[in-house]
């Protein structure tokens, strides 16, 4: 609160004002074209009248939609309070103080209890029911002024966005806001990818896919924690928490996809697809990695994934299904336990009307199963068949890896030869040493040459053989796999098999086994030495009935 003193003409008189100045866009308040405007016209308003100008409340770039206004809300405590320091608000016009016609005359009548008066220098109206329903009239015009322009400007802001520029807000993480072209006095804006942020992002989603290399994937507590004990922060230099990158793992924009409109501005509601504009950006994941982060996510949600499917006594629970129902298979016994069978639990709940149902002895499936695996899908030959594909399209990956060794080199360059210039500044006498100001800019210099030099070697780093898929690598999860999942207590192996299938459906003739490939490299690059988590229900591996079955 901002004390400004006048002179009163009459002691008696004399009211103490207190003038509420506002504009709605920040870059009306960074330019100072209307606020310094209404403090001229309200100070020789109340002026004239004698009012002394007792307090002055300023709200830079806000809307008058929304009387969540810092400003606002504190001149209203104080006007309400008791004791107020002023009996009148001053305002150049009734929408400077609301646009939205219920909150300007609640507020209205919440300052006349309190014995406050709302005037507007361009608005002067008095008490009288015809002014209060004149003050009304004003109201909603600019209630309807104001939602009008919004609509009009969303329009254009959506126009600006189907043709791929960026209207505003910071750049998410990994992406920088870059000029894109010249319209007449307007400069369209675009994303650009971060050379050194986008490392991070990718560090993100290669940690929660496949883990460091030392373990196998990680949950996005434990990306979190590594991230911040390795020294990663943030853009304003904090550190990581679960939310932020979780937000990250799940935005579309790291897929080229990113979404204009996606929620009210107000309440923070999402808004339906037919209205999100889809803008198109370079994407930093691939498309396969990031649709497989997002089906890991989903299948290490518990609410998808009941506990005692991971930790309960039987071997294929979760997994065993009826291939008539497709329901799950549940465990019966029969002669007080002796004999144990996986039966389906639709027929056995509901009835043979439901599902004709069907039984296998529990140990005859679980043997079938973990040999069939061990014998058909885990040796050398059949892993590296599967991963054919995946391993041929790792020589693509060369071209993007030189861009990105590219980019990130430019970066370390340019940060280098800012630093290499301050230096020649202090050494030729131009800049000052112990000034405060180039101390805390040589700081920064070096902070983002340190950033962008671990880049640079973590880039370099993923393009060594020993973090791709080799022979070698091949070989090593195929024995590991084997072993984990033909011994061992049965928690330990139902973790491995789980990670290297989705089902095992169950007919009267055959058992078929569905898993995916995408698990299959995400283990092979682990070494199989950790179990991957819980996989979801896509089944992808035996799309041709082959020989997995």
């Amino acid at each position: 609160m901002t004390e400004v003193a006048t002179v009163a003409r009459d002691g008696n008189d004399a009211k103490r004002a207190a003038i509420y100045l506002r504009v709605s866009t920040g870059r009306q308040a960074e330019a100072d074209l209307s606020i310094p405007d209404q403090r001229r016209q309200i100070i020789a308003f109340c002026a004239a009248r004698g009012w002394q100008v007792a307090a002055e409340f300023v709200e830079p770039g806000a809307s008058g939609m929304d009387d969540r206004r810092p400003e606002l809300q504190r001149l209203l405590d104080l006007a309400t309070a008791g004791g107020t320091p002023f009996d009148v608000v001053v305002v150049h016009s009734f929408s400077r103080f609301a646009r939205d016609h219920f909150a300007l005359e609640y507020h209205v009548r919440s300052l006349r209890k309190a014995g406050v008066r709302l005037v507007s220098i361009t608005q002067d109206l008095g008490d009288d029911p015809m002014s209060v329903m004149v003050r009304q009239v004003f109201a909603l015009f600019d209630e309807y002024q104001s939602k009008e322009n919004a609509k009009h400007t969303l329009r254009a802001m959506q126009e600006n966005a189907r043709q791929g520029f960026w209207n505003g807000s910071k750049a998410p993480f990994g992406y920088a806001v870059v000029d894109a072209e010249q319209r007449g006095s307007k400069t369209k804006k675009r994303l650009a990818i971060d050379p050194v942020e986008a490392e991070t992002v990718r560090l993100m989603f290669r940690l929660f896919q496949r883990g460091d290399g030392t373990n196998g994937p990680m949950g996005v507590k434990a990306v979190t924690s590594w991230l911040n004990e390795h020294g990663y922060r943030t853009r304003v230099g904090a550190r990581w928490g679960i939310g932020p990158l979780h937000q990250i793992l799940t935005r579309l924009t790291y897929k080229g996809e990113h979404r204009f409109n996606r929620k009210v501005w107000k309440t923070k509601e999402a808004k339906p697809e037919s209205d999100q504009i889809a803008v198109p950006v370079d994407p930093i994941i691939d498309a396969a990695t990031f649709d497989a982060v997002q089906a890991l996510l989903k299948s290490k949600n518990p609410r998808a994934m009941p506990p005692r499917v991971v930790t309960g006594p039987i071997l294929l629970t979760g997994i065993a299904t009826c291939a008539s129902c497709n329901g799950g298979m549940t465990l019966r016994t029969g002669k007080y336990g002796r004999y144990r069978y996986y039966t389906c639990a639709t027929c056995a709940q509901k009835g043979k009307s439901a599902c004709k149902g069907r039984s296998i002895p529990m140990d005859k499936l679980d043997r079938l199963v973990t040999e069939r695996l061990a014998d058909q899908l885990l040796t050398p030959e059949r892993v590296g068949k599967i991963l054919t594909g995946i391993i041929e399209r790792q020589a693509s990956k060369d071209e993007d890896y030189s861009g990105r060794l590219t980019a990130l080199r430019a970066k370390l360059a340019d940060a280098q030869g800012r630093l290499g210039r301050l230096y020649a500044a202090i050494e030729s006498g131009v800049a000052d040493p112990s000034d405060a100001t180039l101390k805390e800019r040589l700081a920064t210099v070096k902070t983002e040459r340190d950033i962008a030099q671990v880049a640079f070697d973590r880039a370099v780093a993923e393009m060594r053989p020993d973090v791709r898929i080799t022979e070698d690598k091949i070989a090593a999860f195929t024995e590991v796999m084997r072993t984990n999942v033909l011994t061992g207590e049965t928690p330990f192996r139902r973790a491995y098999i789980r990670s290297v299938i989705d089902q095992v459906e169950v007919d009267d003739t055959e058992i078929r086994i569905h898993g995916r490939r995408a698990v299959l490299e995400r283990l092979v690059m682990g070494g199989g030495a950790t179990p991957a988590g819980v996989p979801s229900f896509v089944r992808k591996w035996r799309t041709r009935r082959d020989s997995n079955s």
